[in-house]
């Protein structure tokens, strides 16, 4: 089991909280969202469910949003993908998966991704926010037990690939996860934002012609 990582963020720290769907290299997909919530980049959070780059146009501008104080992000399977491939594990399954942008990089570019995923390796795979209206949780597919704890261990790998809650919930099999006032994931592909009990989903598959989901949660 792959040992799972937790991030604690406080929201009164900030004005207003913002959580953004699987970006995929869709850097100018966010900008226009950020532009339109008019987030103010010195008062202000966004929140990144993972999943940052391949397949989209820009990978090493959207990895390069981890370096910027108004933004954080939970791990996602693909900069797992990317991870492990740069460790010379699995690597026909980060190219099957998109990660074909890395292979193509030269010089300064290939350094520059190849250090930025070296950092994404640092990403939590749960970040807990407190704001007003209560805890809010956000991972990339999935908190895999009905009752949330902060520093709980579960299994990494089934955090940031999981679908069973989800493809249960789409057949009408839901329930609250306790402990948590929400939680946000990304991972599956939804047509539109979808709230099963207190569970959000919210990658509306911006790089497959969908369209990015920004929400804000404080």
């Amino acid at each position: 089991m792959s040992p799972i990582i937790y991030q604690r963020i406080e929201g009164a720290d900030y004005r207003h909280i913002y959580v953004v769907g699987d970006l995929h290299g869709c850097l100018s997909m966010l900008e226009e969202q950020l532009e339109r919530v008019r987030f103010d980049a010195a008062s202000d959070l966004l929140i990144s469910v993972g999943d940052l780059a391949d397949r989209g146009p820009d990978c090493i501008g959207c990895l390069a949003l981890i370096e910027e104080p108004w933004f954080v992000c939970v791990r996602g399977n693909h900069e797992q993908m990317a991870i492990d491939a740069l460790n010379e594990t699995n690597i026909e399954r980060w190219l099957r998966n998109g990660g074909e942008w890395f292979y193509a990089l030269e010089g300064e570019r290939e350094e520059e991704a190849r250090r930025l995923i070296n950092k994404a390796d640092q990403l939590p795979h749960v970040i807990e926010i407190s704001t007003l209206k209560g805890v809010v949780v956000v991972a990339h597919a999935d908190y895999t037990s009905d009752l949330y704890e902060f520093g709980k261990p579960l299994d990494g790998y089934q955090v940031i690939w999981n679908r069973e809650r989800i493809n249960y919930a789409l057949a009408g099999r839901y329930s609250d996860i306790s402990g948590a006032q929400a939680f946000y994931f990304g991972h599956t592909p939804v047509e539109h934002p979808q709230v099963f009990a207190n569970q959000h989903y919210i990658d509306t598959g911006a790089v497959f012609g969908g369209y990015l989901t920004v929400q804000q949660i404080q």
